[in-house]
């Protein structure tokens, strides 16, 4: 029953961590949308905020054995992808 119970916690953090992420991009999204230059201060301190807030969550649940270290760089980098191409794509506009 052990095993079960730290899969299932480990499936949380991640659930959680993945949640966080998600919620940076809608952030982002609604800057974007509402005329914010990704060029604009506020928009670099947000996004710079939030990244590096998450970053320490992730830091967090690996140094607790909840997410693999990987997992938690792969969530990142996703991330930091779909924002560039939310970037890139208010460039064209």
């Amino acid at each position: 029953m052990i095993p079960e119970v730290a899969l299932s916690k480990e499936k949380q953090a991640y659930a959680l961590l993945k949640a966080d992420a998600d919620k940076i991009l809608q952030l982002i999204k609604v800057q974007i949308d509402n005329l914010t230059m990704p060029q604009c201060p506020l928009y670099e301190e947000v996004l710079d905020t939030q990244m590096f807030g998450l970053s320490r969550e992730i830091d967090f649940a690996v140094r607790l054995d909840l997410i693999q270290e990987e997992d938690g760089k792969e969530l990142l980098d996703n991330l930091e992808r779909q924002l560039n191409v939310l970037h890139e794509a208010s460039q064209n506009v």
